[in-house]
């Protein structure tokens, strides 16, 4: 018989190698592009590739790792080729496409008066190497844009691509920077954007103010979601409010939580109120509010209010 051949230890890398996850794009698209053969690139190296749009400028973020990938696969990513590191002439021509899509904007947003069509301009981009404009917008109904695009087309002497987009793209396209004092996350790091929802803020005991927690976008910040995973599995493992536990100091009833630090308050039997760290809980009597399963147990003494979702992507 013959014995099965075991792979070399670096053959699961070799899928991997000469390739870099690289952000390119207005929206800051992510793709999997593959070097020439002897190149290296670093974090922040700037770059030409070929993407499934033409020649674009893009920027290196890392080399293509096994976990990089599943990622990129769990998105909306596309594959390509690096042509080559910038030079000084291209950055020249880059400021000279700048300068163009200015014009291009201002001129598109005069045409779409001039056809009385219901739709909102936000954005335009010209592909680097010039094979294309994509003119970014948000409209409530579908518009029929078909004469739009020749007569922007002939002006402009390229193909044009209409890409009707959300409120979060547009923050994307145009948002500087968030109520943290950071670049917003959907024009940074964010590869799509996350579901959030009005439960998410009420479990993290954030402020309810719209105006408090809403992003660039009008819509729920997404850095609700980050932390919500940790604060679901912690809520489902302390005790519930209303629970009567026995803790190394006592007897008591569990009156707070604070979800992200595993505590508890505690008031004793002798009236004393006390915060309580999860490991001195010794056993859990009854369950108050809610049980670990999260479903509501019989001594609780109210329902709990329901919450409605609201949908991040609009």
């Amino acid at each position: 018989m013959f014995e099965k051949t075991q792979p070399s230890p670096d053959s699961s890398s070799d899928q991997y190698d000469r390739r870099y996850v690289v952000r390119y794009g207005s929206l800051r698209s992510l793709g999997s592009f593959e070097a020439r053969r002897g190149e290296r690139f670093s974090r922040g190296n700037e770059v030409l590739v070929r993407s499934e749009r033409g020649v674009d400028w893009g920027v290196v973020l890392s080399p293509m790792s096994q976990h990089a990938a599943a990622s990129l696969r769990r998105g909306r990513s596309r594959n390509g080729r690096i042509l080559r590191a910038v030079s000084d002439e291209d950055r020249q021509a880059r400021a000279g496409t700048l300068t163009k899509q200015k014009q291009f904007f201002a001129r598109a947003a005069e045409i779409i008066r001039e056809h009385s069509l219901v739709m909102q301009p936000v954005d335009i981009e010209l592909v680097f190497g010039g094979e294309k404009v994509v003119l970014y917008y948000l409209a409530e109904n579908r518009v029929d844009f078909r004469e739009l695009v020749k007569v922007m087309a002939r002006e402009f002497e390229t193909r044009v691509e209409m890409r009707h987009i959300g409120i979060r793209d547009e923050s994307r396209l145009l948002a500087d920077y968030g109520d943290c004092g950071k670049p917003v996350c959907c024009n940074t790091h964010l590869h799509e954007t996350p579901p959030v929802s009005m439960k998410m803020a009420k479990l993290q005991k954030a402020s309810l103010d719209p105006n408090k927690i809403s992003g660039r976008c009008g819509r729920l910040k997404c850095c609700l979601r980050y932390e919500y995973d940790t604060y679901e599995e912690n809520r489902r493992e302390l005790p519930g409010i209303g629970s009567t536990v026995v803790t190394k100091n006592g007897n008591g009833k569990v009156v707070g939580q604070e979800l992200l630090a595993r505590r508890l308050m505690i008031i004793f039997e002798d009236g004393r109120r006390q915060i309580t760290e999860m490991s001195d809980i010794v056993t859990v009597i009854s369950r108050g509010t809610r049980s670990r399963s999260g479903r509501k147990s019989a001594d609780s003494p109210k329902t709990e209010p329901q919450t409605d979702s609201r949908d991040s992507q609009g």
